[in-house]
């Protein structure tokens, strides 16, 4: 019955897009395309942050949005579909993804499955933590989320079912060119230990290639875009405490901005991706590691200053982490204009895939002529050490190689490492053997998603983690040797999607193991985890080619009963204003005249935004007054220009305020203006109840 369903389903889709297609006299269309978004944003307060596992980083109010942006590429020979996504969240997690499979299934049968729906994180490290079912990425979060869980899932089915509801006869073209000034290596003693004849066939320390699909509809007319670029989403720092999409993110809503005039972010029919690739080593932070005590570069080896890791942090091109997001994310944007508007490599030929669960800490592969293994998972210390983009604390530094006695009899209070597990993770001395803990639940995956999925002449390899630079040029090599052999022609082209279906943490080159950087004590199944990937990785594409299927370990298992356990926060008792207001009453009003490029402030009594998401709505707009008597809304918390700020006065509290911020523009238009915050307040003992702010009218002037 499913199987009929999903047919169904997919059929009732074709019949559409192939009327519409009848209609424009196009038939010859390559492939149907659809394409979708929609909100995914997790709370806005009171969650940590994923990324930088500082537990400061607690979520405090939004700036930008996050988007699911879904993709859904069917071939009209052979019926088969596939679907990308590309989620403005730190990463994809295996939790999430079963979920949404699970959905899935409801809506549309076994039509869209495991092993054709691709779901990657753009690695921004300033949205809610918590969607994972293993421990250690949820230490900062105190546990699962389910809110952000649920606003995580909802919103890709959401971006997906907009897709497949859209889907059209369509063409994908491709281009790529090289951006060289949005990125930097931040561990660039590593990359020198790779053979000096392997480094010398490249110009560069990172992947300046960007590879741009072009989606359009049988007339010609643009549909959407997905690019890949290896550039980490950390221009916002780990003092910031407001969800942003960052570089990534933001780069997405310019272009369309630009496609879809007139319209709010996340509104419009063109749906553009700026989606993650090899990113391991590969930091915005184009200025470089600094002593911000002397302002001197910091010692390369360790990245310390002093001896010290915490005060050597990288910085962007602006003059803070906001204007460095705007930069990194409008130098991608311009790069990504410019090949979609001179792509003209027409992907022609069959959809295909193939995805096997792969129990990457048990593969065996073979190096320098013997047989070698890869390790139970294991973080080292210099995982501990934190990176230049975001240092971690207790002075661990990158580029070690020995253990500390006092920090070996802490982590043994965890488990203890076998002999084995040393010798095998050589020459990281181990500060968490994960893999020896499996309480309350695994701290870390034993079993990883790879995929392939086909687009005619394009392979994208969907990896599940960070592979640094050089590793993902291996990977890419590998498989694109195995293409041409295996009859693909020469110009045929392979992407490497990042933080894909689950997160393994870093994957780098046995090489760059060896200087235990921060990307090395984080590659977390040893030294030989590469070219398990890459042997792996092989297998499942040859299985693609030959049309047969992939042999698959068997699916981790989720506990869920775990993860309903320890979860957080607490839920909201009670929201309340102080004597004699009100929520949603103004508590610091606007004023009454500003100048375009002045920044407007307004602040209210509000209620705890975990009692409602406000999910493909806002917390604020801001509105201009049209014809007398009618407001138009300009700006949500969506936008750039905005900032949403959420205060609690204290942990036991009832009462917070808002604070929203304004940022105007030489480009304002001049007239009338309110803002507005919206929400719902928790009285006691009663389900939550919605609200609305209003500031007075003031006039903005150029």
């Amino acid at each position: 019955m499913a199987a009929s369903f999903g047919y169904f389903a997919w059929l009732g889709a074709v019949l559409l897009a192939v009327y519409a297609a009848s209609c424009h006299g196009e038939e010859d269309a390559n492939y149907l395309i659809g394409r979708g978004m929609f909100d995914m944003t997790g709370p806005a307060g009171e969650i940590n942050f994923m990324g930088y596992a500082n537990p400061s980083q607690t979520g405090e109010g939004i700036h930008l949005r996050q988007f699911a942006r879904a993709f859904i590429i069917s071939d009209r020979d052979t019926k088969k579909s596939m679907v990308f996504v590309s989620i403005d969240g730190c990463m994809a997690s295996q939790v999430v993804t079963l979920k949404v499979l699970e959905r899935l299934s409801k809506l549309y049968g076994d039509l869209y499955t495991k092993d054709n729906l691709c779901i990657t994180g753009t690695h921004t490290h300033s949205t809610p933590a918590g969607f994972f079912q293993y421990v250690l990425f949820d230490i900062t979060s105190i546990g699962a989320v389910p809110q952000t869980i649920d606003a995580y899932v909802k919103g890709i089915v959401q971006a997906i079912q907009i897709a497949h509801d859209n889907m059209q006869p369509g063409s994908i073209l491709m281009n790529s060119g090289l951006l060289l000034n949005a990125s930097r290596n931040r561990s660039p003693t590593a990359y020198l230990f790779n053979p000096e004849e392997e480094r010398a066939k490249y110009d560069h320390d990172t992947d300046k290639l960007m590879t741009v699909l072009k989606l359009v509809d049988a007339n010609g007319h643009g549909l959407g875009m997905i690019n890949w670029f290896a550039v980490h989403c950390t221009s916002m720092n780990n003092t910031n405490k407001l969800i942003s999409s960052d570089n990534k993110g933001y780069a997405s809503l310019i272009f369309e901005e630009m496609m879809n005039p007139d319209t709010l972010p996340g509104k419009g029919e063109f749906v553009a991706a700026f989606a993650q690739s090899n990113e391991g080593d590969v930091s915005p932070n184009t200025m470089g590691a600094k002593c911000i005590d002397t302002g001197i570069p910091c010692e390369a080896n360790h990245s310390t200053c002093g001896g010290k890791n915490e005060n050597c942090i990288a910085f962007g091109p602006g003059k803070d982490m906001v204007d460095s997001t705007r930069i990194i994310a409008t130098l991608q944007f311009e790069k990504a204009k410019e090949l979609y508007d001179s792509a003209s490599i027409v992907l022609e030929g069959p959809i295909d895939f193939r995805h096997s669960y792969l129990k990457i800490s048990n593969q065996t592969v073979e190096f320098n002529g013997t047989t070698v293994h890869t390790c139970k998972p294991a973080m080292g210390y210099a995982f501990a050490a934190g990176t230049t983009d975001g240092p971690g604390a207790f002075n661990f530094k990158q580029g070690t190689v020995d253990g500390n006695p006092f920090w070996n009899a802490i982590s043994h209070f965890i488990a203890d490492p076998t002999p084995e597990e040393v010798a095998c993770q050589h020459p990281k001395p181990i500060l968490l053997p994960t893999g020896e803990v499996t309480e309350p639940f695994p701290w870390q995956p034993s079993t990883v998603d790879i995929q392939v999925l086909r687009i005619g002449q394009l392979l994208i390899a969907a990896v599940p983690g960070e592979f640094t630079t050089m590793a993902g040029r291996r990977l890419r090599i590998a498989l694109h040797q195995l293409l041409v052999q295996q009859g693909w022609p020469d110009e045929s082209q392979v992407v490497i999607a990042g933080l894909a279906g689950t997160y393994s943490d870093y994957i780098t080159t046995y090489e760059e193991y060896q200087d235990q950087r921060y990307e090395g004590g984080s590659t977390t199944y040893g030294p030989h985890t590469l070219n398990a990937y890459i042997k792996n990785f092989e297998r499942i594409t040859t299985d693609m080619i030959k049309g047969t299927p992939s042999a698959s370990d068997p699916r981790p298992f989720i506990n869920t009963h775990a993860l309903n356990l320890y979860n957080y926060p607490l839920p909201v008792i009670r929201d309340s204003a102080p004597s004699g207001s009100c929520i949603g009453c103004v508590s610091k009003d606007v004023l009454s005249a500003y100048t375009v490029g002045d920044l407007v402030e307004v602040q209210f009594h509000a209620g705890n935004p975990r009692n409602n998401l406000m999910t493909d709505q806002s917390f604020l707009t801001v509105e201009r007054l049209i014809n007398l008597d009618q407001w138009h809304v300009m700006y949500q918390d969506s936008s750039w220009d905005t900032e949403f700020h959420w205060d609690k006065h204290s942990i036991i509290s009832s009462e917070s305020t808002a604070t929203i911020i304004w940022r105007t523009t030489p480009n304002t238009p001049a007239g009338t203006y309110r803002i507005q915050h919206h929400g719902y307040y928790k009285p006691l003992f009663e389900t939550p109840k919605p609200y609305t702010g209003t500031s007075g009218n003031f006039t903005i002037t150029a």
